[in-house]
């Protein structure tokens, strides 16, 4: 199983060439878009080659899910506590995006490990901004307590027009994905994979992972929700999240984890795909092969019976006659 990168490798790439190369440079307007929908505008100008101007559009929100301001819950304290004084917000954001920030490349820490690591949250943006709200709620389940002032039953965007739900409690927090596929096949496997990911939980190296179900129908824990955001045509996964799953370090791992669960099995049904297209290809050729030997066996045979030396064993069997 592969998992993805928090990091966004373009985004990284260009703020660490942009670093290393002093004042010198040129000027960058460029685009560039990641898995679910998630739009990056890059702007460097020559005449302050140390600023970058860095703008997010967040995939298309479904109607259940609530933002403020265009961004999800806690969002804007988010980016301010990872970023501190490397970072300001500029309001409004540009046409067309969610988030417009100013980066300002001079700030950064003189250690190089530490400046490696800015970087690379900043180039984790997607991840501070859609998983600010599931941070909150899971952050107070290491301590055992409920965010205050949040609803029982959360929807949180993570695809354009889709979103999970999160019901927060002191002692866990439950998440559950209705899962889409737009392709027919992509439903069947999604829908198998799904289901042998159930069963992989239940082996003994896994007690300790976060408890996990699937179902055709919408869990209770849906109830009251509406039906359009419960058209799933792969089933219902449920995870169980217990504050020992969010215990220090584990907690940004398993904000990632949850935020893109959907884009985790999406790659996997692809390669899944690709997989047996590969291997029905290889079958094919073995075939066409076998085919060509049958057929280059059959001419052989043919020039033997129309050619000469049969004609010579013929004639040899008449004249013994």
């Amino acid at each position: 199983m592969i998992l993805l990168q928090s990091p966004s490798r373009f985004l990284l790439q260009i703020l660490q060439d942009r670093f290393l190369s002093g004042d010198k440079g040129v000027d960058i307007d460029c685009h560039t878009v990641e898995f679910d929908d998630v739009r990056y505008h890059i702007q460097f100008s020559m005449r302050n080659p140390k600023l970058m101007v860095l703008s997010v559009a967040l995939p298309l929100p479904p109607p259940e899910a609530i933002l403020y301001d265009g961004l999800p819950l806690g969002a804007i304290e988010a980016i301010k506590a990872a970023y501190g004084p490397v970072v300001q917000i500029l309001d409004p954001p540009k046409d067309g995006f969610d988030l417009t920030m100013k980066i300002n490349l001079t700030k950064l820490p003189p250690d190089e490990e530490q400046r490696n690591a800015v970087l690379t949250q900043i180039a984790s943006v997607r991840e501070v901004v859609l998983g600010a709200p599931l941070k909150l709620l899971l952050k107070h389940l290491a301590s055992k307590t409920v965010a205050p002032n949040v609803d029982k039953l959360v929807a949180l965007v993570h695809r354009p027009n889709e979103s999970f739900f999160v019901a927060p409690q002191a002692d866990k927090v439950t998440v559950v994905y209705p899962m889409r596929f737009q392709d027919s096949i992509d439903i069947v496997l999604a829908t198998s994979f799904l289901q042998e990911f159930v069963e992989a939980r239940r082996t003994a190296a896994l007690n300790n992972a976060p408890s996990c179900m699937w179902s055709p129908a919408p869990p209770l824990e849906l109830k009251g929700v509406p039906s359009d955001a419960l058209n799933a045509n792969a089933g219902f996964v449920t995870f169980v999240v217990f504050p020992r799953h969010v215990e220090g370090k584990k907690l940004d791992k398993t904000v990632w984890s949850l935020l893109t669960f959907h884009a985790y099995v999406s790659y996997h049904v692809k390669c899944s795909e690709g997989f047996m297209h590969t291997r029905m290809r290889r079958r094919v050729e073995s075939l066409i092969q076998a085919l060509d030997r049958a057929k280059s066996d059959a001419e052989k045979l043919k020039k033997l019976v129309n050619g000469g030396s049969f004609k010579r064993l013929r004639l040899l069997a008449e004249l013994e006659e």
